[in-house]
């Protein structure tokens, strides 16, 4: 048997292992139940070990399982704390870490893709990878021209692995679902899936990066790299040095953690508006804090990575958001709910009281509605928590209200990104970020059609 094949059936063993195990505890749990344990700490211990197993088996792998998992760490911030503690570590290293790919493997990779004098392309390679992804790892160089770059390197079969790992762990969601409270797992993996064939496209991958690298030239508070070279499989990029948005959030400031927030904010919505793109992949892997800002050296600015996976928005982001958000600000039901059934978030046959709308959705935008909010890990899970309860009100209107396919990805970008703003605890002048990039948030001038800033 072949390395590939191998490797392929103890990757499937392990993922057709979580299920056994989630039900082998759930067995254990009925069990110190009837020994007269409170079943609320026998459901926090039954999460907790569950949890710990998830993160264990996708952190050992590579493909849609690592690609599950970096898509689920960002809302780590809405478990409760006695449960997310114990491996909140094991998530960071996630988003950062991997298993390499053998030296003979990649050397082989880059033969094929770049040719057989493919080293005579760099002046310097480094066989030991300096990052891994899901689909991918990359490898420090300097490229012939002088310029140090960063070399990505697909995984062979990476595409047959991605959705062979996404299909099985998509047939035991429903077991994983009570991991995250308030959140449905089948949509987000079927959403991973769908961009499967765009991931692995490292020639769009490669448009997309130049296009935002293009843009971002010279401005003073987001870097991207620009493209080097690309062919099927391999890509390289100017190579970018910084601080890990993780190490930020386990070890930054206060200053540096307000910093990174405001700046991710910015480039989230400033992204569509300025390139017609949206970086669709914003977990903390990403990112990087690199010091010389505007105030200097002891400023900060945002460098972004991996734009593998983009939302292509010509227009920018869609008016609706901004008008909708606007409106419930204002407290403008009735025309909020008008607008929410117009673009088919409120289906034709289903009727809702647009007052119980309102209330549903204002303590969703409670940052938008102050000059500065600081994002907290309470905070995000008095929200999961306000959705996940089958009790409460918003949890019924939650199960009612629809989400239109063209709005799947802005949703969970934005749901994922403040994810991480939570797990930097970071104070963001939010608001400020609407008002200067999100389409509709400021009514136009009646007389020129101009946007204007409230009164």
């Amino acid at each position: 048997m072949s390395d590939l094949p191998r490797k392929a059936v103890t990757r499937t063993a392990k993922l057709a292992a979580l299920p056994l195990g989630i039900a082998g505890r759930a067995t254990w749990g009925f069990g110190k139940r009837i020994v007269g344990e409170s079943a609320e700490l026998v459901g926090r211990e039954l999460q907790q070990r569950t949890a710990e197993q998830l993160f264990k088996v996708l952190g050992e792998l590579k493909g849609g399982a690592m690609k599950f998992g970096q898509a689920l760490s960002v809302f780590e911030s809405a478990l409760p704390e006695e449960v997310a503690g114990p491996y909140r570590a094991a998530l960071t290293k996630l988003q950062e870490a991997a298993p390499p790919m053998p030296t003979r493997t990649v050397h082989a990779v880059l033969e094929e893709r770049l040719g057989k004098g493919w080293q005579e392309l760099f002046l310097e390679f480094e066989d030991k990878p300096a990052a891994a992804a899901s689909i991918g790892q990359v490898h420090r160089g300097v490229w012939h021209d002088g310029r140090e770059v960063a070399v990505k390197v697909q995984y062979p079969g990476a595409g047959e692995a991605l959705l062979s790992d996404l299909n099985q762990l998509s047939r035991f969601s429903r077991l994983l679902g009570p991991l995250i409270p308030g959140m449905d797992i089948k949509p987000l993996i079927a959403e991973l899936k769908d961009r499967v064939s765009e991931e692995l496209d490292y020639g769009l991958e490669a448009q997309a990066q130049q296009a935002h690298a293009e843009e971002f030239t010279d401005d003073p508070d987001v870097v991207v790299p620009q493209v080097v070279h690309q062919s099927d499989q391999v890509l390289v990029t100017e190579w970018m040095d910084g601080v890990p948005l993780s190490e930020i959030i386990s070890d930054g400031t206060e200053e540096q953690r307000d910093r990174a927030g405001q700046l991710l904010a910015r480039f989230l919505f400033s992204g569509p508006a300025r390139t017609g793109l949206l970086h669709a992949d914003p977990h903390p892997g990403n990112f990087r804090l690199l010091p010389g800002g505007p105030e200097g050296e002891d400023d900060w600015r945002l460098g972004v990575l991996d734009f593998g996976t983009v939302d292509r928005l010509p227009g920018g982001l869609p008016a609706t958001i901004g008008e909708s958000l606007r409106m419930t600000l204002d407290g403008e039901a009735e025309a909020v709910y008008e607008l929410l059934c117009a673009e088919g978030f409120v289906k034709e046959t289903i009727e809702l009281d647009p007052d119980a709308v309102m209330d549903y959705l204002l303590p969703i935008i409670e940052p938008a509605q102050v000059e500065e909010f600081t994002f907290t890990r309470g905070w995000m899970r008095s929200q999961a928590a306000r959705v996940a309860d089958p009790r409460s009100p918003a949890y019924q209107l939650a199960k009612q209200l629809n989400l239109p396919p063209s709005y799947l990805l802005i949703h969970r970008v934005t749901l994922s990104t403040i994810g991480v703003l939570c797990q930097l605890g970071a104070t963001v002048r939010l608001r400020e970020e609407l008002e200067e990039w999100l389409p509709g948030f400021v009514p136009e001038d009646p007389v020129d059609g101009q946007a204007v800033a409230e009164a």
